[in-house]
């Protein structure tokens, strides 16, 4: 029985980490290409959806933490995710007015390439029993350029969408209610 478990265990975490690999590869290829072809106005309303869902599916991941799939600590886990899905519902999804910036570009592209490197490194390890080593080390050492670039465009976005909260406090707080209202209902 233990053999069957541990079986469905890597069978389901070789879905999930493939699934949202492939979920972040798109998120980056849309991200690039709108970046090329039309600028970075247009880069949220063509990732937007994209981006909802892969960030969203992190979610699982607390889950997964929680039951015991993998070793992850929630207090490590919860808040970084919290943090992304902050960005992703309450300042992109919720301030229109700061969508076009140029930062929501840097973020997209910071958070893709991070992401599909982490997830296909997760995915190798639960298909192979390993990451190959270029895998590994693409994991560990674009860290150094991604994460400068993904928290300073986190940061700042929130920086530029405080006078529209500010202003639209309310509104905010009635999508946020609308949004968690129809995520409970699915």
């Amino acid at each position: 029985m233990a053999r069957i478990l541990s079986l469905l265990r890597r069978l389901y975490l070789t879905v999930y980490n493939w699934a949202v690999f492939l979920g972040w590869s798109q998120v980056l290829f849309l991200a690039v290409k709108t970046l090329k072809d039309s600028g970075h106005e247009h880069v949220y309303n063509a990732v937007e959806k994209p981006l909802q869902l892969a960030q969203t599916a992190a979610v699982l991941e607390i889950l997964h933490g929680l039951v015991g799939l993998v070793r992850s600590p929630i207090t490590a886990t919860l808040p970084q995710i919290g943090s992304r899905l902050y960005l992703t519902w309450v300042i992109l999804y919720s301030v229109p007015e700061i969508q076009s910036h140029f930062l929501v570009t840097s973020l997209v592209i910071s958070w893709s390439i991070t992401e599909s490197i982490r997830y296909s490194f997760f995915g190798m390890k639960e298909v192979l029993g390993f990451a190959p080593s270029w895998l590994l080390w693409l994991r560990y050492s674009t860290f150094l350029l991604l994460y400068p670039t993904g928290i300073s465009s986190e940061v700042g976005l929130v920086y530029f969408a405080l006078p529209y909260i500010k202003v639209c406090r309310r509104c905010i707080e009635f999508r946020t209610v609308l949004l968690l209202g129809s995520i409970l209902k699915v």
